[in-house]
């Protein structure tokens, strides 16, 4: 695994880590209920935690797939289109700054995104119910399979990220990684979760964060990348 590979894969989980505060708006709730509907007794918490994981396991598939998808399309300009590969690392440095921006705190308007999936979800959100209660794994990880189509800003940002990539597979890595990043924020409990969230709500972490993104973002534009290393 090259050095590149390895940020790039590394700034997406910062940023579903850092940025699951949001998650836990349009998720948590979900998160939090499933284990409304398992009598307390014996086991309680090794299936709690088997929903849990279910659901987490079935958002994350979902959120690779729709990476998958969004990086076709520019796999095929990348392998047909002259110059594609330098517009599209243009997009992904532009998109990293943005984002970068979200994650500190400073400018949310890549967020708008969200009004982007809303016919789709008005589709597949009646779905969902056909899974309620969450008593099972057999509909735990359906419900997330679901649930990773929900409309969300910083989802779609980082898809678009990923759709700059001009790699289909790696489209699909760098959401499955920023899908690993949120779920510290789903599942973790006790002394471990108050330690994530005090460190994910750390102004000054998440400025730092945001300001790494923002290097990176401007690092991965050629023409900026080409005038650094050409002094």
């Amino acid at each position: 695994m090259t050095d590149a590979l390895i940020t790039t894969l590394g700034s997406a989980f910062l940023i579903g880590f850092l940025g699951s505060t949001h998650c836990l708006g349009m998720c948590g709730g979900i998160a939090s209920s499933l284990s409304l509907a398992l009598p307390v007794g014996p086991g309680y918490r090794r299936r709690q935690l088997s929903l849990l994981a279910g659901y987490n396991l079935g958002r994350i598939l979902s959120y690779s797939l729709i990476g998958l998808i969004a990086g076709l399309p520019g796999a095929l300009l990348t392998e047909g289109v002259p110059g594609a590969g330098m517009v599209l690392r243009t997009l992904a440095g532009v998109v990293l700054i943005l984002l970068g921006l979200a994650v500190g705190q400073w400018w949310q308007g890549i967020m708008s995104l969200e009004r982007i999936g809303a016919p789709l979800w008005q589709r597949l959100s009646p779905l969902t119910q056909r899974f309620m209660p969450v008593d099972r794994l057999s509909r735990a990880l359906p419900l997330g399979l679901l649930w990773g189509w929900l409309p969300c800003g910083l989802v779609y940002s980082t898809l678009a990220w990923a759709l700059t990539q001009g790699d289909a597979v790696l489209s699909g890595l760098l959401m499955f990684s920023f899908g690993l990043g949120t779920v510290p924020a789903m599942v973790a409990t006790g002394l471990l979760a108050s330690r994530i969230t005090r460190l994910r709500q750390s102004t000054a972490f998440r400025r730092v964060t945001g300001l790494a993104l923002i290097v990176f973002g401007l690092w991965t534009i050629p023409w900026i990348q080409h005038l650094i290393l050409s002094h």
